[in-house]
């Protein structure tokens, strides 16, 4: 499964122009990305969206974790089965359904319209993962904080939200990973000019797989990699926490 990412950073630090056979060690096509407008620009752009819709969702799939298991409301269990429709729609589905409504209402397509296409999914995953972490929290720390005189915001920011910190952190660094590797979505609600990284590769592999692009696909591999291992790593561990403390 690995065997084509091996081969893809091999051939990144070939000096051979084609990938045709080996040539040389070179760093120069990692050198040229620092150089490339274009690819600082789509990077720019990753960024910008990644970061947005995450800090959006973070917010919006907090409330939305802690609403649906707390509190009850006429109509609970479709708005749950709602909320989590764009963790199992295919992404093409999500992006022709956003690209009909911005059209619909006039929405000119720009960066700012991707950040609200990746806020749907986004938001999907943190909420997941922030409700999995709620199962493990006992409430009667909740109505302690309440019976002691702290107002229910303040038992939400000093009770709740630090023991709802890791999960949010792995949700954010999951959703930000998704975020910055996303290419269907992005394609269909990005205006002209707004190209995210992955939108950049896929507009250069059309003329074929050249070193510059094998290294710019490893940078972002091992980027996304250490992302998602950290966002587990921080799971595993206060899972592993939360067990210890009930042993």
């Amino acid at each position: 499964m690995y065997l084509p990412i091996v081969v893809l950073a091999f051939y990144s630090f070939d000096s051979s122009p084609y990938s045709a056979g080996w040539q040389g060690f070179t760093l120069d096509w990692y050198r040229s990305l620092l150089k490339d407008e274009r690819i600082l620009s789509a990077l720019k752009n990753s960024l910008l969206v990644a970061f947005c819709a995450v800090a959006i969702s973070a917010v919006l799939g907090t409330l939305m974790a802690v609403g649906l298991a707390r509190y009850q409301f006429p109509g609970k269990t479709l708005y749950r089965g709602i909320s989590y429709l764009p963790l199992i729609i295919p992404d093409i589905a999500i992006a022709v359904s956003t690209l009909v409504f911005l059209a619909a209402f006039a929405i000119p397509l720009s960066v700012w319209t991707i950040i609200a296409a990746h806020v749907v999914f986004c938001l999907a995953y943190i909420c997941l993962i922030v409700s999995s972490r709620l199962t493990n929290l006992d409430p009667h720390l909740e109505e302690a904080a309440l019976d002691l005189g702290a107002t229910p915001v303040q038992s939400f920011i000093q009770v709740l939200l630090p023991q709802l910190m890791p999960g949010i952190v792995a949700g954010c660094l999951l959703a930000f990973v998704l975020s910055l590797d996303d290419f269907l979505i992005a394609s269909f609600t990005a205006g002209s000019g707004d190209n995210t990284l992955p939108m950049e590769i896929f507009s250069r592999i059309r003329t074929g797989v050249k070193p510059d692009i094998n290294a710019l696909s490893v940078i972002l591999i091992i980027g996304s990699a250490v992302v998602a291992f950290v966002a587990e790593l921080i799971r595993a561990s206060f899972e592993q926490k939360h067990f210890d403390q009930k042993s």
